[in-house]
């Protein structure tokens, strides 16, 4: 397999999109379910992080994702109310030594936190390392799957051509991703519907589809949802499911 081969599996299985979007689109608790409540910026601050928790749980969104600096204080805020804490590693550029990944993984994991969404090695994939991909992502989800956690591989699509990005969600899945991701959000764009679907095409039920990185309106999330995601990651999820009818 190389980075410029496009895969699309025979044994994808079937994903209704038209089915579990109009499910997470019946209310607006239904929603808030499969969204990833974030803060991501370098500048967040601990009061800022304390907020997103507590809008978390008054929405019960999927998870709370932050930064690894501010995990411990997430678990703190989250415990015992059932919303799980998600944090980025190797973000938002791919570029980490797999030690460090490894490392990462398992500290944060040893502080609470159940969701791990990493960054797939973009320059490696590029190169045509495909080895050395696989075996990145292998390594972190060994590590989260041992301590059941979940792991999202972030592949970047503003950055990959359309045979890169079909080969990177097959090797992530392959290698044990629990979703495959289009976007960080502090790259060249975003979440696309063109993407979404191509990524569903390759995953069919084999894993989740994660849209995230500019989404900020109930149409977008709409037609994203429609296009085949089953997550999907905002910082912007209050006023999003306020628009369907949340206060």
């Amino acid at each position: 397999m190389t980075a410029s081969s496009p895969i699309q599996s025979s044994d994808a299985g079937n994903f209704s999109a038209a089915a579990f979007a109009a499910k997470a689109l019946s209310n607006w608790q239904s929603l808030a379910a499969i969204i990833d409540h974030t803060l991501l910026k370098p500048e967040a601050t601990q009061a800022q992080i304390e907020k997103l928790c507590a809008e978390a749980v008054q929405y019960r969104f999927a998870c709370a994702m932050v930064n690894p600096i501010w995990a411990s204080v997430a678990v703190d805020k989250l415990s015992e109310t059932g919303i799980p804490v998600g944090v980025v590693i190797g973000f938002p550029l791919g570029a980490s030594l797999v030690s460090t990944l490894r490392q990462e993984a398992a500290a944060l994991i040893g502080l609470g936190v159940s969701e791990l969404d990493m960054v797939l090695p973009i320059g490696l994939l590029k190169s045509g390392d495909i080895a050395a991909v696989k075996r990145t992502i292998r390594a972190v989800a060994t590590v989260a799957h041992h301590r059941k956690a979940r792991l999202k591989v972030i592949l970047e699509t503003c950055l990959l051509t359309e045979a890169e990005k079909l080969s990177a969600s097959e090797i992530a899945i392959q290698t044990g991703a629990d979703f495959i991701k289009t976007s960080t959000g502090f790259s060249s764009g975003g979440a696309t519907t063109a993407d979404v679907a191509l990524m569903r095409g390759v995953a069919g039920a084999r894993c989740g589809v994660k849209a995230s990185g500019g989404i900020r309106t109930l149409a977008q999330v709409r037609a994203l949802l429609e296009a085949g995601a089953s997550r999907i990651g905002a910082s912007a999820s209050v006023a999003i499911v306020r628009e369907l009818g949340a206060k």
